[in-house]
């Protein structure tokens, strides 16, 4: 498993962890409201009964106030009661919005029969009365609660991955930036020796076949210097005739790839498509794509170096016939870190996104794939 992959799975973790702790308070919480509704309507029975019995009363004063403090104790559960006729005869609890207004008193009292049996409290010769209730505002309260808090919970985790994904990428960048500028000066000493032994191996076997080769290794080697001197600052951007580019960069890589893999670089455009880029960056882009695409198909078949072009921007296509990428990685892929093979870093496709978009405000992504059946990247950069 990659460093890509380690990452996920412990967000998912932790995001899993968070959901879990929400949902335990929700339940917990949905428990307690449960309790306290059956509390509430015990109290409302209560209260019915308590009613009932004072109005039968005979003049036990003793009764007559133990069963009105019952009724007067009750200042959480919002009541009405009504006669046989439907007509409101006493309220509690309600707020003075609705027992001031008729109609909203009304309302009230249609909304409570929507939401709870009422309970009958039956008088002497065959009258009753009816008490209806809902559940109090405390009670609302604390069923809405658990949500709430779930959703804090989960903004919180948003707010400290934005925080820390940022840091991470602060952190990245210098790390980027001090890489880069080492690898270039490690790699600055040894080339211009090299290029000074080349000098003098010209002058001692000027007939010699390996002189040419030799002298275009090391001036690659310099260009690969200059692109670590590049990245983490602003590159330099002149006119690029982007077809030329192409068939050098596909020349350079048919002599360092497997015989049994061909590379075309198919024109398909009209203007002479010069690009306001780094040659040395592009170059170094398209290098690392048609190198994945030959790793792809493990030393055989064609890959297809394709530009076009519109009106104002000039496409090239690398399609290749090797494994494909799974539709869910078409943007994982250019993750840092993100790698297919045991041996590599996850570094290439980050590196060209990070060229192509931030330093040539152009566009990289995954054109189509499919396991199997190969894959076609694409990079969009403006024209002049």
């Amino acid at each position: 498993m990659n460093i890509y992959r380690r990452k996920l799975l412990w967000k998912a973790l932790l995001l899993l962890f968070a959901i879990v702790i929400g949902l335990g308070s929700l339940f917990y919480t949905q428990a307690l409201v449960a309790k306290l509704k059956t509390e509430e309507k015990k109290k409302a029975e209560h209260w019915a009964e308590a009613t009932r019995r004072l109005i039968e009363v005979s003049g036990d004063s003793e009764d007559f106030d133990f069963l009105f403090s019952i009724v007067e104790n009750n200042n959480t559960v919002p009541v009405i009661l009504i006669d046989d006729h439907d007509n409101i005869l006493s309220h509690r609890n309600l707020p003075q919005s609705i027992s001031t207004d008729t109609i909203a008193l009304n309302r009230e009292l249609k909304r409570m029969g929507e939401r709870n049996e009422p309970i009958i409290i039956n008088l002497s010769d065959g009258i009753s009365n009816y008490i209806y209730y809902r559940e109090s505002t405390l009670l609302r309260q604390l069923r809405v609660y658990p949500y709430i808090q779930l959703a804090v919970i989960l903004l919180f985790i948003a707010a400290a991955y934005v925080a820390f994904s940022t840091s991470r990428i602060a952190e990245q960048n210098q790390v980027w930036l001090g890489l880069s500028r080492e690898t270039a000066h490690q790699l600055g000493t040894p080339t211009s020796s090299l290029s000074a032994w080349v000098e003098i191996f010209k002058s001692r076997y000027p007939d010699s076949d390996i002189i040419a080769d030799l002298s275009a290794d090391v001036r690659r080697l310099r260009n690969v210097a200059e692109r670590f001197s590049l990245i983490g600052s602003k590159p330099k951007m002149y006119a690029v005739y982007l077809p030329a580019l192409l068939e050098t960069t596909a020349e350079y890589i048919r002599k360092r790839v497997a015989s049994t893999i061909e590379i075309n670089v198919i024109f398909e455009i009209k203007s002479n498509c010069e690009v306001p880029a780094n040659a040395i960056l592009i170059g170094w882009v398209i290098e690392n794509l048609v190198k994945n695409a030959a790793d792809a198909m493990k030393g055989t078949g064609t890959i297809n170096i394709r530009i076009t072009e519109t009106g104002q921007e000039a496409i090239v296509d690398i399609e290749d016939a090797g494994k494909g990428i799974p539709k869910k990685d078409f943007k994982t892929i250019f993750k840092p870190g993100y790698t297919t093979r045991e041996s590599g870093w996850g570094l290439g496709l980050s590196l060209s996104k990070r060229i192509i978009e931030e330093y040539h405000k152009g566009k990289i992504y995954v054109r189509h794939s499919e396991p199997g059946k190969g894959t076609c990247m694409r990079v969009v950069l403006k024209k002049f």
